[in-house]
């Protein structure tokens, strides 16, 4: 097995190696030249590149949309000057001051902060110069495909308290059908965005009443929510796990012991006080389910014990990050831990990978990574307990034979953890599995069991989500779906559509023997003409539609069309509906994928 790929954390000013991070750099750079040369009185603050392309954020009034193939354009001069890109090496107090007579007070506030003596550098390319560390690409002429791709809001460094900044976003590649290939991807985001499609297929919205962050599931997304929760209910229970239920709420001191005020307080929602007592509301279910093993005197003959929730949690995220059910502030995990002795550790912890990995494959998210995330600057407890930490989940990742990657720094404030990472139909990757390890909060709590020898020792916890967020599993399956869900989650499954009123009341009873099979079928029995009823159940993403007419009623068949437009010839009810319930069963854990909707 190859050695594991290790990912260390950097900050802005740091850009990776490879030559298409650095291409995007400098293209950042390339970007923010072209602003100030159109915009001189614009001030710079950061331009990082990021997985698809780069951003830079300046201070100046907001762009408009023309203003893109405006600074495209700009851009295209200066790589046609094929300048070269020359590092200067300079003393923090010399570098100050060359920002400082520009205006440029962003950058003098980073270099501020930059510790004394250590190196400062700036980039030049003919007369813009930009604090960076680099690498960069020799000369502009070296940026090849490029496009300036849309404009939005941002804090400087992330504070809302801070002025807000223009940001522009772009991308660039090596060659022009690279770059074309990856605008195509963008509009098929745009189709497949599921605030859009969540409003077309009626399955979730958010209102100003209610609040922002806190979604409201219609009834077809409640039957997407409760088909994914109902399998991951039977599946954890299969796999020895035991329900609990916790309250949305407790007294501070929990999340005091738990450490959570000290790690976590500037994400902690709410508080109120009561008789005497302040209460906060629940950000995360493990120091409730502590609790519950807390409640009686645990022996070693009862350990591993594996407590799961479904819990809804409630975490303050500024109004700036949250983006339909991807970031919400009310969210429920697919939660577990498990209170293990030492030895059992790797073992636990493989079950828990293998879940994981079979619960994604029934999702269609075949390609899967593995990550190991070791310990944060900010942690709890001593380090040789995370060394051992860190050594144990290291063994589970190698017995996989499997290449995994080392997030350096990416652990929880309690304890290391192993991420499992999909790929969508996009190609975008998402963090869903996770499965931490932690020995500081069954000290923090004074967790005990009864040993084999009558001496009181201390259990391990292992966090487990293999979904992570439900809310956010489901906007990642209707964007990698495009909302054309397997016909096993469909809401609606089938779709009766007659051709006159005539057939009504056979509509009824194509619904009622379906139904009988346990099927999801509705009736559209609307005055409207046949065409703008198969677009309407067409657009709904439908997997069936069954048209129904005089002749079909008295020959006791249905005519199912797919949301693809395939016709299917005349079959009986009763055989359609047969077929129908063993094509819609609920496919088992580690059975073959469904395959997402090709890419337009």
């Amino acid at each position: 097995m190859s050695g594991p790929k290790v990912v260390r954390p950097r900050d802005k000013g740091d850009v990776p190696s490879d030559p298409l991070s650095r291409m995007r750099h400098s293209a950042s750079h390339v970007m923010a030249d072209a602003v100030k040369r159109l915009r001189p009185h614009a001030k710079v603050a950061i331009g990082p590149s990021i997985e698809t392309g780069f951003y830079y954020d300046f201070d100046t009034e907001p762009f408009a949309p023309e203003d893109a193939a405006r600074i495209e354009a700009e851009m295209r001069k200066i790589v046609a000057e094929d300048l070269p890109f020359v590092r200067h090496v300079v003393p923090r107090a010399e570098a100050i001051e060359r920002f400082k007579s520009r205006g440029e007070k962003y950058k003098v506030e980073i270099i501020e902060s930059i510790p004394e003596g250590e190196e400062v550098s700036y980039f030049q390319h003919g007369d813009f110069i930009d604090l960076c560390r680099g690498p960069h690409v020799e000369r502009t002429g070296d940026i090849k495909a490029f496009k300036v791709l849309s404009f939005a809001g941002a804090y400087w460094r992330g504070d809302e308290r801070n002025a807000q900044l223009q940001r522009v976003y772009g991308t660039a590649f090596p060659s022009q059908a690279e770059l074309d290939e990856h605008l195509h991807r963008i509009e098929e985001a745009k189709k497949r965005d599921h605030r859009t499609l969540g409003k077309q297929l009626d399955l979730f919205s958010f209102d100003d009443l209610v609040g922002p962050g806190f979604a409201l599931w219609h009834p077809k997304g409640a039957l997407v929510r409760q088909m994914i929760e109902d399998l991951i209910r039977r599946e954890v229970v299969r796999r020895g796990y035991q329900p609990v239920y916790s309250p949305h709420v407790a007294r501070e001191q929990l999340l005091v012991t738990s450490g959570h005020l000290e790690h976590y307080k500037e994400n902690l929602f709410g508080g109120m006080e009561l008789e005497g007592q302040r209460y906060l509301v629940k950000p995360m279910n493990c120091p409730f389910h502590i609790a519950i093993y807390r409640s009686q005197m645990r022996s070693y003959r009862d350990l591993p014990l594996r407590l799961a929730e479904l819990g809804t949690v409630y975490r303050y995220e500024r109004s700036g990050v949250l983006h339909g059910l991807l970031r919400v502030r009310g969210f429920t995990q697919d939660d577990a831990h498990l209170f293990v002795l030492e030895d059992q550790i790797e073992n636990e912890v493989r079950d828990c990978v293998q879940a994981g990995q079979d619960i994604l494959d029934l999702f269609g998210f075949t390609e899967v990574k593995l990550f190991l995330s070791t310990r944060p600057e900010s942690f709890m407890g001593e380090i040789a307990a995370w060394d051992r930490a860190e050594a144990s989940l290291r063994r589970v990742l190698e017995a996989t034979g499997r290449p995994f990657e080392v997030d350096e720094g990416g652990g929880a404030f309690y304890g290391p953890k192993i991420d499992l990472k999909i790929r969508d139909a996009l190609g975008r990757e998402w963090q869903c599995g996770t499965f931490q390890l932690d020995f500081q909060l069954p000290q923090r709590f004074e967790l005990e069991y009864v040993a084999a020898d009558g001496t009181r020792q201390r259990p391990v916890m292992i966090h487990r989500a293999l979904l992570g967020s439900v809310e956010r599993f489901i906007a990642i399956l209707i964007e990698h779906f495009a909302g054309a869900f397997p016909l096993w989650l469909a809401p609606v499954q089938a779709r009766v559509l007659t051709v006159s009123e005539r057939a009504e009341s056979y509509a009824h009873e194509v619904v009622a023997r379906c139904r009988a099979e346990g099927l999801r079928v509705e009736a559209d029995v609307a005055a409207d003409k046949l065409g703008a009823k198969i677009r309407r159940a067409t657009l709904e993403k439908i997997p069936y539609q069954l048209v129904v007419g005089e002749k079909d009623m008295a020959a006791r068949v249905v005519s199912p069309r797919t949301r693809e437009g395939v016709q299917q010839p005349a079959t009986p009810l009763d055989e359609f509906a047969l077929r129908l319930a063993a094509e819609a069963k609920i496919p088992a854990v580690g059975a073959a994928p469904t395959a997402p909707q090709a890419l337009e």
